[in-house]
């Protein structure tokens, strides 16, 4: 067993294939020891027959019909085989590319693209001047923003036992002969923990949860990873243009929604925002505490044979309280008073954001202890304790009022130690701890607070009916509300008095903001960065939430002597198509609003922008959505412009291709012209952030990709249409408008189509799943424009249609070249010269490649109406034929994945695991829906869930 059979044989991808027998062989001993010989043939004939299948050596109908009728008892552990077969061919895939890498490295080749070497490379070559540099990187920023979007389905159990696995077989590929047999059998020992911990939740992620999975990945990677990252791209730049004092401010910061996304969540509470600010700064603290216990130890130099400076021997005096201890160590007594003082810091600020445990049930039981320390970690408290004479002499010390009093004491070491020709000492340790104190002040992440329109405007109307400023404020025209609001937003005067009753939305609502500027007078403004208001469509949406931070203590209009200031940047998200092509007007006519423009004029004429990539593709489909955004962005850059604002645009990129996902890289190269100018915003989400983060290398390659895109987006010119660029602009308007057109036909137009959805995918059981705490719909509904994305790109995952990353624009395609070679010819030049248009066909190919129609048509038999499911899926054929089609006319490969070998060969190997999982999972499918809804049958239905989630790799 665990012969994959991959490949043609070629020597590069040789260890990939005995790696992944091994590890298959390794599953097939454990599942035969395990689970029996009846169990074990099944799996290894069905294994047998998917390859097969896969190889057009038999009938697609093969592994259906064997699996036809399975009893229960035995399906449960075949699917679970086949889950376990796609997660370890995933990992020996991911230690396959570092194989390549590190041989594309010792071989001395040039670095490749998407990498800063090669990025630094260009810019020398484009000989790009300082002054212009200086400009563009003014604001520099480039900030990946982790969310809780639930399409990660790996229990962390089973995640860390994988690492483990990954770890050993990475040690198994260098490791002596002598060493094999002890590696093989931790490996077997780790197969074995892998087969007997369950795959699945049996209850729902709660937001405490969330948070603390976020977090995770800083003490995995990021606290290592990012400020090793900025030391290294400030020394690049510094060293280029050395004039110029460039990326004052680190370049890579992180920020979370993790506990203030709280649009569709009823669970976000005021108390959860502080948990969330208060474990965030835990981790934080911790590591600060840790590390200079590290530095203390390493900086015992004598005072007898090292000179310090003054102001190290200010903080000796300051530092250790018995004089004699360490007293010819004057370092080690000044580290000693830092860490002092960091101790009683972490201390006020845990106490400030702590609380009790009033959410529900949603934060943990430790949240609700007296001890606000208790809701961080074992091992923040000890560095916190830092034992008792320590804390004592904690009780009585400065805390630090800001991270840069920390910086600036670090600061005056480390001028001490290369006062003294001790540099060398100075670059180690001391110099990573400066640069993560940088990196992640006292807040580890900037916590986004995100919050739906129409909500704002239920409290708002609340809030002016009981003050009496207004009794019906939803019945005012646009005009009336501006005028309403911006008067209110001119004075400081509260519309509430401390005896106000209100509504138990209202309450909750102010209660988070209030918690929200709670966290920032405690971690600084940084650490509540951004109000971002979801569907957003006019400047009264912008207000009503000005008024409500306002009246929750984060924004203060100032008085006729002073600027107001909103320490949280107030950012419209346009998600519909509609909303995008209207954005850049609701954005001038806020701007045109005096108010309003103060706010903006009292962050640095900085307006960040947020765009929404889910419910766009939702909307219009695949191509209409992707050109949407495009024209956003160069309406706002053009806005941008006019105004003397500095845009940031932050993206709302999912994992999948239908929700905005790809390479980052690419997507980074492809926005328009003007549209990054040194500051990027993205949420990494579901999934994809355990491919990105989990580890040191992919972490340290998925953010240099980041900024290296960043930059050359920046400084070069990318776009590379130059005097084509309208004409281009006004293709692709055609382009979206018919393949809009076309899917909207589908999904909008078609009757029935709500129906056949919901029959021929398992959207129903998304639901179950228990992979986040979000309900899985905004409103009890069946329509699509109510569904999440999430759910209606997954489900479209699963059947393997995947319909959001395609749909619709092969029919505008082949409408617009019409059979003339001429158009064929012009868009084939595009996809070679424009990076926007190569990267909409690049990513179109690689979803398509993993659809699947064949296995398709097994899902849409479960629709009842037989002539409802031969009109739909009939459409749904037919455009899949012309987008393959029109994808080889266009760029010339004779298949979908010719321009990413990777990926192919990544398909080849994983997806034959695939065809049992799928057609277990329309059996089930159709025992459930014909009335078998045991336990167990359900339990089925999410494993097969689980399993295609993690071979798909990107599934929602």
């Amino acid at each position: 067993m665990g012969d994959a059979q991959t490949g043609n044989g070629n020597d590069a991808t040789r260890p990939l294939r005995e790696d992944i027998r091994f590890l298959g062989g390794v599953l097939g001993d454990t599942i035969r020891d395990h689970e029996g010989a009846e169990v074990f043939d099944l799996v290894e004939k069905v294994r047998v027959e998917a390859f097969r299948v896969r190889r057009e050596e038999v009938r697609r109908s093969a592994v259906a019909e064997m699996l036809a009728g399975v009893e229960i008892g035995v399906a449960l552990p075949l699917i679970r085989a086949f889950s376990y077969f796609v997660l370890l061919a995933n990992l020996a895939e991911d230690i396959q590319r570092d194989r390549r890498r590190a041989a594309h490295e010792s071989a001395g080749e040039a670095p490749q693209d998407s990498s800063l070497a090669a990025t630094y490379r260009k810019l020398d070559a484009a000989g790009v001047r300082g002054e212009r540099v200086a400009e563009l990187l003014a604001d520099a920023l480039v900030s990946p923003v982790i969310t809780a979007h639930p399409t990660e389905t790996r229990r962390r159990t089973v995640f860390d036992t994988q690492t483990r696995i990954t770890e050993l077989m990475r040690q198994r590929q260098r490791a002596p002969e002598s060493e094999q047999a002890r590696l093989d059998l931790e490996i077997r020992r780790q197969v074995l923990t892998l087969w007997r911990t369950a795959l699945i939740r049996l209850s729902r992620l709660r937001i405490q949860d969330e948070i603390a999975v976020g977090l995770r990945y800083y003490e995995l990677t990021l606290l290592d990873v990012i400020p090793a990252i900025n030391a290294d791209v400030r020394a690049a730049l510094w060293s280029r243009w050395p004039e110029q004092a460039l990326l004052p401010k680190p370049i890579l910061r992180t920020g979370s929604w993790i506990g203030g996304d709280r649009d569709g969540n009823p669970f976000v509470t005021a108390e959860v925002v502080r948990t969330a600010a208060g474990q965030a700064a835990g981790v934080a603290f911790g590591r600060y505490l840790r590390d200079l216990v590290q530095v203390e130890k390493t900086l015992a130099l004598s005072a007898r044979l090292v000179p310090v400076t003054p102001a190290v021997r200010a903080l000796a005096e300051a530092g250790y309280p018995d004089p004699a201890t360490f007293a010819d160590e004057p370092y080690r007594r000044a580290l000693y008073g830092i860490r002092a003082r960091l101790t009683a810091t972490a201390r006020g600020a845990l106490t400030a954001v702590g609380g009790g445990n009033s959410d529900g049930g949603q934060v943990s039981a430790a949240t609700a202890s007296a001890d606000p320390v208790a809701a961080i970690d074992s091992r923040m408290r000890e560095f916190i304790a830092l034992g008792a004479e320590d804390a004592t002499a904690a009780a009585g010390v400065r805390p630090y009022a800001t991270p840069q009093e920390l910086l600036d004491d670090l600061a005056a070491v480390d001028a001490s130690l290369r006062a003294s020709g001790d540099g060398l000492l100075a670059d180690d340790r001391l110099a990573v701890l400066r640069h993560t104190v940088e990196a992640f002040g006292f807040h580890l992440q900037g916590l986004d607070m995100r919050q739906n329109s129409e909500t704002h405007e239920q409290v708002v109307a609340e809030l002016l009916a009981w003050s009496g400023v207004h009794p019906d404020y939803p019945s005012l025209p646009e005009a009336d509300r501006v005028r309403l609001l911006t008067g209110e937003l001119r004075t400081r005067r509260p519309l509430l008095g401390p005896h106000a009753r209100l509504s138990d939305l209202a309450a909750k609502e102010l209660g988070i903001i209030r918690a929200a500027a709670e966290v920032v007078a405690t971690l600084g403004a940084e650490a509540v960065p951004n109000y971002i208001i979801s569907m957003c469509t006019s400047v009264s949406d912008l207000l009503e939430a000005a008024l409500l931070l306002k009246e929750g203590g984060l924004l203060d209009p100032g008085t006729a002597g002073s600027e107001p200031c909103c320490p949280a940047g107030i950012v419209p998200l346009f998600e519909t198509i509609e909303d995008l092509a209207a954005g850049a007007s609701t954005l001038a006519a806020a701007l045109a609003v005096p108010e309003y423009r103060s706010l903006v004029a009292a962050r640095g004429m900085r307006q960040e922008v947020m765009l929404g990539y889910s419910d766009s593709n939702k909307d219009g489909g695949y191509l209409a959505a992707n050109w949407a955004l495009y024209r956003a962005e160069l309406d706002l850059v053009d806005l941008a412009r006019e105004h003397g604002i500095r845009l940031r645009l932050f993206h709302g990129r999912g994992g999948t291709v239908g929700r905005g996902g790809g390479r980052s890289y690419d997507a980074i190269l492809a926005q328009p012209a003007g549209a990054v100018r040194g500051s990027l915003r993205l949420t990494e989400q579901g999934e994809v952030i355990a491919a990105k983060y989990a580890e040191h290398g992919s972490a340290h390659r998925n953010l240099e990709s980041l900024i290296a895109g960043t930059l050359e987006s920046t400084l070069l010119d990318v776009e590379g249409l130059g005097a084509d660029a309208e004409p281009s602009y006004a293709l692709m308007d055609d382009l979206a408008a018919r393949a809009r057109a076309a899917y909207a036909q589908l999904v909008h137009e078609t009757p029935g189509f709500v129906e056949y959805f919901r029959q021929s995918t398992p959207v129903a059981e998304v639901g179950d799943l228990n992979i986040g705490s979000r309900p899985a719909s905004r409103k009890p509904t069946s329509s699509v424009s109510d569904l999440r994305a999430i759910p209606w790109v997954m489900s479209w995952s699963q059947a393997r249609v995947m319909l959001p990353g395609w749909y619709g624009t092969g029919t505008a395609l082949e409408e617009w070249v019409d059979g003339d070679p001429d158009r064929l010819a012009r868009l084939s030049d595009l996809y070679r010269r424009w990076p926007f248009f190569r990267t909409v066909m690049s990513n179109l190919a690689q979803v398509m490649a993993k659809s699947d129609l064949a296995i398709a048509a097994r899902y849409a038999d479960l629709v009842d109406d037989i002539a409802l499911r031969e009109r739909i899926f009939g459409m749904i054929e037919a455009e899949h034929a012309r987008t393959v089609a029109m994808h080889a006319a266009i760029t010339g490969n004779d298949h979908l994945l010719a321009d990413n070998p990777s990926l192919a060969e990544s398909i080849r190997n994983r997806f034959p695991y695939l065809e049992p999982l799928n057609q277990m999972q329309v059996e089930l499918l159709r025992r459930l829906r014909g009335g078998d809804d045991s336990e167990l049958v359900k339990r089925g239905i999410l494993l097969t869930m689980n399993g295609l989630a993690t071979a798909l790799r990107n599934s929602g």
